[in-house]
């Protein structure tokens, strides 16, 4: 039986952003699970930092016996953080921000290439609560160019609120140095630019490249569930 696939969401998002890759699984006889964050989607738990959302995810993998386990941007940071864990037997990055010890999301966003600016930092919008949001108008630009409208008019109605303290908690943790890793590194991406990301990717064991956007599990569903269950099905139960 192949492990189960674990899918944890990027800032702003919830695990409605895994819908088409899901189905997919599902389809293919593949276990999966998509992650609520912590004050996201259904969760009816508070928002909170890097460390809470991590706590989250060991919680899931502590019912599991062998799972594969795919973070997507800021996920990235969570799955790094949290699934250096007995059942964690792959992680996969998706365009996602991969942590060392003692780094945060916004450092590591800050070193990026300045020719290749991202465009979701003008879209990012701080409140007064210590929680920040995404302008809809530029997030559409920024995460979604490449996904077809009625998905795009969905992902922004169901864009939530992400705390400034996640983005900026150092990890304490680093899973990718215990578990072996692949990173999708999303060539034509707005939000993360491809260049940090190939910079990211080098920590990983594998690296594949695809020419989507930051949201592939939108424009490229297909794609993002045949990688899954490739590695789903080559980290069953007990090969570890």
């Amino acid at each position: 039986m192949a492990a189960t696939v674990v899918l944890v969401h990027g800032a702003w998002h919830s695990a409605w952003c895994w819908d088409q890759v899901t189905e997919q699984l599902q389809t293919r006889g593949v276990p999966v699970l998509a992650l609520d964050l912590p004050g996201h989607g259904e969760s009816r738990e508070p928002l909170g930092d890097l460390a809470t959302d991590a706590a989250a995810l060991g919680a899931v993998l502590d019912g599991l016996d062998a799972a594969v386990v795919c973070g997507h941007s800021y996920g990235g940071a969570v799955i790094s953080e949290g699934a250096e864990h007995p059942a964690a037997r792959h992680l996969v990055y998706l365009a996602a921000i991969l942590l060392d010890v003692g780094e945060s999301c916004s450092a590591t966003a800050a070193v990026a290439d300045p020719d290749s600016a991202s465009q979701l930092a003008g879209a990012i919008q701080a409140g007064d609560d210590g929680t920040t949001t995404l302008d809809p108008d530029l997030a559409a630009a920024a995460l979604y160019h490449d996904c077809a409208p009625p998905d795009v008019e969905q992902a922004l109605a169901h864009l939530g609120a992400q705390t400034y303290a996640s983005l900026t908690t150092a990890a304490t943790h680093a899973a990718w140095r215990r578990v072996p890793s692949t990173y999708v590194v999303c060539s034509e991406d707005r939000a993360i630019p491809a260049s940090l990301q190939r910079q990211l990717a080098a920590r990983a064991g594998t690296v594949v490249e695809w020419p989507t956007s930051h949201s592939p599990f939108l424009s490229r569903p297909d794609l993002v569930a045949e990688l899954l269950a490739t590695c789903a099905v080559g980290a069953e139960p007990g090969d570890r």
